[in-house]
């Protein structure tokens, strides 16, 4: 099918939100970004690349929200942004990327408040990926070759700064279903069955758009 849309995905650690979104956009013939947005704001703003990976979807403990917006439209160049901490720079150069990725045409976003950084474009559809513990901790034990316990460690460490990240650059409360059009249980539908439901929700929403 050809999509006309932007899908922004929102996930829990372990749910397969990265794997789930590269099939999705495979199928769909658009591209997916994960860490290749990390590289996209990186050669956009010069920043080093290695903050952004050292800063990615990390809480940070003094970000004045209000100052980054105010030197949105600025640019890089502005003596406002000269002077922000790097942690600034850092989340200002993403959200920039997202904007100028989405403008580029149809394609995948994974996570870093994808959603909130696309809120004036009218063809995003934001998903949220969830699963049960149990699921979780069953695939990133596999992945990473840990125990359950240590797995379940990570993931209620991971999903922790994601929320952290989210809620405080955002106006929106992660995995709140409000916030999202579509909210599903990767660890009910499995990774493929979760594909084919965002594949016909998106086949809906383009035929009464």
């Amino acid at each position: 099918m050809a999509c006309k849309s932007i899908i922004t995905i929102g996930r829990e650690f372990g749910s397969g939100g990265k794997e789930i979104g590269m099939k999705l956009a495979d199928s769909l013939g658009i591209k997916c970004y994960d860490k290749e947005l990390l590289d996209r704001a990186a050669k956009d703003s010069g920043i080093c690349q290695e903050l952004f990976e050292n800063h990615d979807e990390k809480p940070t403990n003094s970000f004045l929200y209000s100052l980054v917006m105010d030197t949105y439209s600025m640019g890089y160049s502005s003596a406002a942004f000269s002077d922000m901490p790097i942690n600034h720079k850092v989340f200002l150069a993403q959200f920039n990327a997202i904007k100028d990725i989405a403008k580029e045409g149809p394609c995948v976003i994974v996570g870093r408040c994808a959603d909130y950084a696309l809120a004036d474009f009218p063809d995003c559809i934001n998903v949220f990926i969830h699963a049960s513990m149990e699921n979780k901790i069953n695939r990133i034990a596999a992945k990473y070759d840990l125990t359950n316990a240590k797995a379940k460690d990570l993931i209620i460490k991971t999903d922790k700064k994601r929320a952290s990240y989210y809620n405080y650059f955002s106006s929106k409360k992660w995995g709140e279903a409000t916030g999202y059009h579509l909210c599903v249980d990767s660890g009910f539908l499995g990774v493929d069955g979760t594909v084919e439901e965002l594949l016909s929700f998106i086949k809906i929403k383009e035929s009464r758009s």
